[in-house]
């Protein structure tokens, strides 16, 4: 790869610095799809540790890469993603690697098509993890920024993607009991 083609791409990639996330972190401010992917990303390196035989590094690439194509369609929160909204992702991916030499661009498709295929333990554990990341910052949000139909999300949401694994199923565990005690403490000052 040359200087000018990392130059370049990264330059595409930047705009998840700031592409808004259906989200609104704890100070208020809304999160950007770059902060939700390193959160992700330590999230598997940290965790990666708890299934026996995960490549780590993989886990963390898979992590850093799973939301490269909202670069180019922006976030579209998963309780109204359709079909064609998967397509265009993945129409966006091949836009993307356009850029890169043929080994990066390999490299990159062989990592989304992983994650489209849930082919691997650490393409299902990564989405495990996504799901819990998810939850885990509605968590930590001020409740008044929670949809309606989120009240019920909070606590469905990566429920079937989490049961493949024990350490996924127990942070699901924790998360959906923090999930029912804000609901809980929400309904007391009500």
């Amino acid at each position: 790869m040359t200087a000018r083609e990392l130059i370049n791409f990264l330059g595409i990639i930047e705009k998840l610095k700031t592409t808004p996330r259906h989200n609104v972190m704890r100070s208020g401010r809304v999160e950007s799809v770059a902060e939700h992917s390193w959160r992700l990303a330590v999230m598997a390196m940290l965790a990666a540790g708890e299934e026996q035989g995960l490549d780590r590094d993989r886990l963390i690439k898979l992590a850093l890469v799973h939301d490269f194509g909202e670069a180019i369609t922006g976030d579209i929160p998963a309780f109204i993603k359709t079909d064609e909204n998967r397509k265009t992702e993945r129409e966006a991916i091949a836009e993307l690697c356009e850029g890169l030499p043929d080994k990066e661009c390999g490299e990159l498709k062989s990592l989304f098509s992983e994650l489209d295929e849930m082919s691997s333990p650490e393409a299902r554990f990564m989405k495990a993890l996504d799901k819990c990341e998810a939850v885990l910052s509605h968590n930590e949000a001020d409740i008044s920024t929670w949809l309606p139909l989120e009240y019920e999300l909070q606590l469905t949401y990566g429920q079937k993607e989490c049961s493949y694994f024990p350490f996924t199923r127990e942070l699901r565990r924790e998360l959906e009991e923090d999930s029912r005690r804000k609901i809980a403490e929400e309904g007391e000052k009500q």
